[in-house]
């Protein structure tokens, strides 16, 4: 029998497990082809137990990881239940456990000498393009997953014996319009899952693969006490706050209200998130995959205690999360498109969630997080003049979105709140190098934070446009109606704005959800939303605000206003 780990040895196993993730992450970025991965770093690597608990996630982006890999292992063994050495699985599934399909994840089973299954490896990331109707991952205006038009992958086996099943790297080059992008990136993420095998196997050689059973068991009976005594630190109560995402093609004309309902028993350490209550699901690509709706509201949760809880399965049993079929934040039935399901809905479950925690009692719970996706992070593609060479890739020329919580001002550029501030910003020559495109403009705009004693981030503005040759540019951008709002007396942030400067200056208005052809000389101008203030504006400290005059932040006659300094 193993005998109990110390805790000495659980931090050093904690670590090199947490050391394999990043190994898998590092192949990522420096091998992945498309911008998506070595510029904006929009992947995620983690390690699951045979059971298919979520173990290890090294700098992960949280809607990718926090639920998903469990249920897509799950279906691994499912649909493989003879599993072997050298096998990999390409899965982006949304209905059998991955986020929505623009996220092909390989998952590679790791054996012991004797073969019996102890882990699996997955190296999830965004693609650029997954063969969708339209040249964009992010169709929000998809009916089904037919008008979507990606390929589904649910589990299937693309190596065996470590040798490529060449027909359904095939299928793909068929379908998806840059194929050589692509096979880099599926190169990208077998190498990293590959390296994240070879690293597992020397782990249990080194150490004992018993002795690593015996630490995740630990590990999560650790992360699980470490829960329970965070949710213990709360009021109890039972709350609810709605977030309402904007009306695009295919919703309703009022938008869609996301409610969560959160119940805090910190007697019993438990707290639960019942998102039952909202829609059913639309003719649209906003909907939520099971993996993403539950992940939504664990963020929510995990951004509103303790931020050193451990995110594992041991944690995980502490927050019970209430789900319904065919529900638009739910778990969705075939052929219902979850498109856009990592972003826009997601987002709104997430600060509904964390908002309604703030409701219990000042010090807790978090401001909403500003929403996405700006036209300046949209898909932009075309035929490059320079080389007469298709391009497809999403660029991430300038978002803002962080919230503020007790004791914090906002993480400036958080992106999104399931991306958590773990994905970069474009270096602007880099997109003028690999994309026709001229950035006139990244700006921070003063005075469009959401005021507070702690203040939300501030919008940004970014112009760009073609050089030479037209291009399309798809995006989804929510929060042009209903802003970020704020927690505790904090205001709201900046709302979102897209328009198209036309060849003689003037500013069109542009939908919040569409595709739109740009010629030589026009330009968009993206101005992304800020982020929601917590506690009243007053209650600021007067040396913040007069640092905030100073650093240009905010302006004088803001200052006096709204938070009531002459400075």
């Amino acid at each position: 029998m193993t005998k109990q780990l110390d805790g000495a040895k659980l931090a050093i196993l904690a670590n090199r497990f947490e050391g394999v993730a990043r190994k898998m992450a590092n192949t990522l970025l420096r091998t992945g082809r498309s911008g998506v991965l070595n510029r904006a770093r929009d992947f995620s690597c983690c390690i699951v137990t045979a059971d298919c608990d979520l173990l290890a996630a090294a700098d992960a982006l949280p809607i990718h990881v926090l639920s998903g890999p469990d249920l897509m292992a799950r279906a691994m063994r499912e649909f493989h239940p003879d599993l072997k050495r050298g096998d990999a699985y390409l899965h982006n599934s949304p209905y059998h456990g991955c986020s929505h399909a623009a996220d092909h994840t390989i998952l590679v089973p790791v054996f012991d000498e004797a073969g019996k299954h102890r882990f699996t490896v997955l190296a999830k990331a965004h693609q650029a393009d997954i063969g969708n109707s339209v040249p964009t991952t992010y169709h929000g205006a998809a009916r089904d997953v037919y008008e979507e038009g990606a390929l589904i992958f649910p589990a299937v086996q693309v190596e065996r014996d470590f040798k490529s099943n060449d027909d359904i790297v095939r299928m793909c080059r068929l379908r998806i319009r840059i194929p050589d992008q692509w096979w880099g990136d599926y190169l990208a993420m077998m190498g990293a899952a590959r390296i994240g095998e070879r690293e597992l196997e020397a782990l249990g050689r080194d150490v004992g693969w018993d002795q690593l059973d015996a630490f995740a068991a630990q590990w999560f009976d650790y992360a699980e006490r470490r829960a329970d005594e965070a949710i213990r630190a709360l009021p109890a109560g039972r709350t609810q706050a709605t977030s309402t995402h904007d009306p695009f093609p295919g919703t309703p004309a009022h938008g869609i209200p996301i409610t969560s309902i959160v119940t805090v028993d910190p007697a019993a350490g438990r707290i639960e998130v019942d998102l039952t209550q909202n829609p059913d699901c639309l003719p649209s690509g906003l909907n939520l995959s099971e993996s993403c709706a539950r992940t939504a509201a664990l963020i929510g949760v995990f951004n509103s205690i303790d931020p050193t809880v451990p995110k594992n399965a041991g944690s995980f049993r502490r927050i019970d999360v209430k789900l319904r079929e065919n529900c638009i934040a739910g778990i969705p039935v075939h052929p219902t498109s979850c498109s856009v399901a990592t972003t826009n809905v997601a987002d709104r479950v997430a600060n509904a969630t964390q908002r309604a925690i703030a409701e219990l009692a000042d010090g807790h719970g978090m401001a909403e997080v500003g929403a996405v996706i700006p036209a300046a992070s949209g898909v932009v593609s075309g035929v490059d003049p320079r080389t007469g060479a298709g391009f497809v890739n999403q660029v991430f020329l300038g978002f803002t979105g962080g919230a503020a919580r007790a004791g914090n001002d906002a993480w400036l550029t958080t992106a999104h709140v399931g991306n958590g501030g773990m994905c970069f910003q474009d270096s602007i020559e880099l997109a003028e190098l690999y994309q026709p495109i001229l950035v006139q403009e990244r700006a921070l705009l003063p005075d469009t934070e959401g005021a507070g004693q702690w203040r939300g981030a501030h919008s940004v503005r970014v112009e760009f446009g073609p050089i030479g040759a037209p291009i399309d540019v798809g995006y989804v951008s929510d929060g042009g109606i209903n802003g970020p709002k704020g927690a505790r007396g904090g205001l709201s942030g900046n709302v979102a704005q897209q328009h198209k400067r036309k060849r003689d200056g003037t500013l069109e208005e542009l939908p919040a959800c569409a595709m739109i052809r740009v010629e030589p000389g026009e330009t968009i101008v993206s101005v992304s939303c800020g982020g929601g203030g917590y506690g009243a504006p007053t209650a600021r400290d007067r040396d913040r605000v007069r640092k905030d005059v100073e650093e240009g932040w905010v302006s004088k006659s803001r200052a006096r206003e709204i938070y009531g300094y002459d400075v």
